[in-house]
């Protein structure tokens, strides 16, 4: 029977384009909510995964372009087109989480020591550890399981401003002020550290190589960068403490470094120069530049960061148990399953970076273009972070005008606003499942909140002052956050 003005022909299908049931005649104003609920009826119908779980959210994409945030009829509608009568609609259903990860509810334990404010903060990828670095110029190892530290590192002369574990959980790195890198030993009963010199400024973001790119003929772990306010960016050899590369060019300071997931010599950076630099390592080259913001670029990402950053430590992996390794040859070759099946669903690296001009730029750097493949606008004040959801198929901005927006990860497309702070938002992190995220802010508050509907599920105060910091561990099993 042809539908009336008032109904549409919907064909659900999977992920990957396959077809759930036969097609349906519906009202053209049904909600997302209903269209769920119809969903795990067709579910239930074929004896599908999913049907019975209500800790699994779906996003409705309507004809591969347009997520169905409200109504049908509001994505027909911002699709621009006209309603065909006789014509099918498809309908991509893609679950929004396939872990069981939960929401955090309360502060379970308070880490003190540091004797001035947390700036930076980061989970080992095993999720066995934290790292925090402080303004009192220390980094300190947490246990996870008992909340106590396991050692305070001194050796900085001035505030840590970064602290990064290697994706093999060997070496954990330390940034400061005082325009030095430490490099630590976890496993050592000892505070030793290794100094690696060079820059004469600031040192503000760090970045390991990906280990899936690891070459083990030429070494068994991954090289470091470093990028800092003397406007260099150096490449070390972590054992050796020797300098590989210096890569000049920016003229302001360099606020982000990231390693590429696709060619393991290339490098991404962002610049106060209002510059992105794609360099090539291997020969200390600059393969081009990325332009479009008109004032400092605070913020750079990538959808590969996540899966480069934890290595073989995927979120799949802690589902089934299977965190322990032989050795580095084992960790690369888990490494390289985890990022092949991660770019065969997400097609291709993209870039992302905000700044200071309130725009987001998304970028392909393996195009020949040197132009953004997408320009995002909304924001009313400067962009401090953004995070690509695990999938990719996300990214969440962070800025001081009090709001946090999602984003779609690939046309850029904006998605919703999630209002709640009533101060500056610092930072913004996704949980490994994809459906939840924390937000820390000027107001001593952290957030967490509904992807799917952009609602506010849990108000988490407790800090005193100022939050600057927070990070999910990988597990999926805590937060935590530092001010």
């Amino acid at each position: 029977m042809a539908p009336t003005d008032t109904e549409v022909i919907v064909q659900f299908r999977d992920a990957n384009e396959g077809v759930l049931g036969s097609t349906l005649t519906v009202p053209v104003h049904l909600s997302r909510d209903r269209l769920e609920e119809l969903l795990r009826s067709l579910l239930a119908s074929e004896e599908l995964e999913g049907a019975d779980d209500d800790s699994i959210r779906y996003t409705f994409i309507l004809e591969n372009s347009q997520e169905i945030a409200t109504t049908l009829e509001a994505a027909l509608e911002a699709l621009g087109g006209e309603r065909s009568g006789e014509g099918v609609l498809n309908i991509k259903y893609v679950p929004l989480s396939i872990y069981k990860i939960r929401p955090v509810t309360r502060c379970s334990s308070s880490l003190e020591g540091h004797s001035e404010s947390v700036l930076c903060m980061d989970f080992s990828p095993d999720g066995t550890m934290l790292a925090t670095g402080s303004g009192d110029s220390a980094v300190r190892i947490w246990d996870l399981q008992t909340a106590t530290p396991i050692k305070t590192l001194k050796g900085h002369t001035n505030w840590v401003l970064g602290v990064l574990w290697s994706p093999d959980c060997k070496r954990l790195a330390s940034a400061g002020m005082d325009g030095r890198v430490l490099m630590w030993d976890p496993s050592s009963p000892q505070s030793h550290h290794s100094t690696l010199s060079g820059h004469t400024k600031a040192v503000t973001t760090l970045a390991w190589q990906a280990l899936h790119l690891l070459d083990l003929s030429v070494r068994e772990y991954p090289l470091l960068a470093s990028g800092s306010m003397d406007c260099s960016i150096k490449i070390w050899d972590v054992v050796t403490g020797q300098c590989m590369r210096t890569l000049s060019g920016h003229t302001r300071g360099v606020s982000q470094v990231i390693w590429s997931g696709e060619k393991g010599n290339w490098l991404f950076s962002a610049s106060r120069d209002t510059l992105l630099k794609v360099w090539d390592t291997s020969t200390g080259g600059l393969v081009k530049d990325l332009k479009g913001h008109a004032h400092w670029v605070n913020t750079l990402t990538s959808n590969t960061h996540r899966v480069i950053k934890c290595g073989p430590f995927s979120a799949d992996n802690f589902q089934r148990g299977h965190t322990q390794f032989s050795g580095i040859e084992e960790m690369v070759q888990e490494s390289q399953r985890i990022y092949k099946k991660f770019i065969g669903e997400s097609g291709q690296e993209r870039l992302l970076s905000g700044s200071d001009d309130n725009t987001m730029f998304i970028w392909l750097p393996h195009a020949q273009s040197r132009k953004p493949a997408h320009r995002l606008t909304g924001h009313q004040q400067l962009i401090n972070h953004v995070s690509f959801s695990a999938d990719g198929r996300f990214f969440a901005s962070a800025s001081f005008d009090k709001t946090v927006r999602i984003w779609c990860g690939i046309t850029g497309k904006f998605l919703r606003v999630l209002r709640g702070h009533i101060g500056r938002v610092y930072r913004v992190v996704w949980s490994c499942c994809g459906n939840l995220l924390v937000s820390c802010s000027s107001d001593t508050t952290l957030k967490l909140w509904d992807a799917a509907t952009g609602k506010l599920k849990f108000d988490l105060p407790g800090h005193a002052d100022e939050v600057y910091t927070v990070d999910w561990s990988n597990c999926g099993r805590t937060v935590a956050s530092g001010g």
